[in-house]
């Protein structure tokens, strides 16, 4: 859980943690959190650490490709649920997460029937299952609308300020008129910085975020964003540990999304922004 806050209401992960909790516990497992390293995976292999610690399957949460245990997910004995993480041909190993398919459907269908039909999209780093997923999944979303989707109409940083500072203007440049981003956190800086350079929003500019955070709803103005139900998420990765558990071989189980239309996004004004 080193890349997901989890601790606070707000956070993002701590709804999951209750929703697995609620199930879990009443049926009389011990669920333990283990905030996990990258210098832990690499001083014990997986297998050995569950064996070690009498644990006898794990919901995994925040790991990157990068995380040393995602190879060993692979060949791995012990059940494992992963959240927006997926390994093929394991059988032990299951995903569970939202559509994020039909969310960036929803996200789209929502702007085009506001007239818009320039879409840019903003992304964290792609050194993530679920960016990855959610990247291609834009594109195939503009495809399915019949909008234009040219790969430079997608830029991708690892920084929320290096994303502002290449992607967005050149966007804006573009003449987009709405910008869909890949989280919520993203989407608000979107906002803010697209404010301070005098764009209206939504009456020059919408922006869509993903994941509706707690903080969307008092974002200036409210943000529209793509809902995961973080409580049902935990609940589902429950269900599909305790499949695993049980020899039943879950591969993936994924929630609707839901699009929360909120005041960031509106009618696209037909001008073109070239304010940078």
């Amino acid at each position: 859980m080193e890349n997901l806050d989890y601790e606070e209401p707000h956070q993002f992960g701590y709804e999951i943690v209750i929703g697995f909790r609620q199930m879990a516990e009443p049926a009389g497992f011990d669920v333990d959190i283990v905030p996990m390293t990258e210098k832990l995976q690499r001083s014990i292999s997986y297998d050995m650490f569950m064996l070690k610690h009498d644990y006898i399957g794990a919901f995994v949460l925040g790991f990157t490709l990068q995380d040393p245990w995602m190879q060993e997910f692979q060949t791995s004995s012990t059940p494992a649920v992963l959240y927006d993480n997926y390994i093929m041909s394991n059988p032990r190993i299951s995903y569970v997460g939202v559509d994020n398919n039909e969310g960036m459907e929803l996200a789209v269908s929502h702007l085009k029937s506001l007239g818009h039909k320039k879409i840019g999209y903003l992304s964290g780093a792609l050194g993530s299952h679920i960016m990855q997923v959610r990247h291609k999944a834009f594109f195939y979303a503009m495809r399915q609308s019949g909008l234009r989707a040219d790969s430079d109409y997608a830029g991708a940083s690892y920084y929320v300020s290096q994303c502002l500072e290449k992607h967005l203007p050149r966007l804006l440049k573009m003449g987009m008129t709405a910008i869909i981003c890949s989280h919520d956190l993203l989407a608000n800086a979107a906002m803010v910085q697209c404010q301070q350079m005098g764009i209206r929003i939504p009456d020059d500019l919408s922006i869509i975020g993903f994941d509706d955070l707690p903080i969307c709803a008092y974002t200036y103005p409210p943000m529209t964003t793509v809902r995961q139900e973080r409580i049902e998420i935990g609940k589902c990765g429950y269900y599909a540990l305790d499949s695993l558990m049980n020899d039943v071989s879950i591969g993936t189980l994924l929630l609707h999304a839901k699009l929360i239309v909120r005041n960031s996004t509106g009618e696209a004004s037909g001008k073109q922004l070239s304010r940078i």
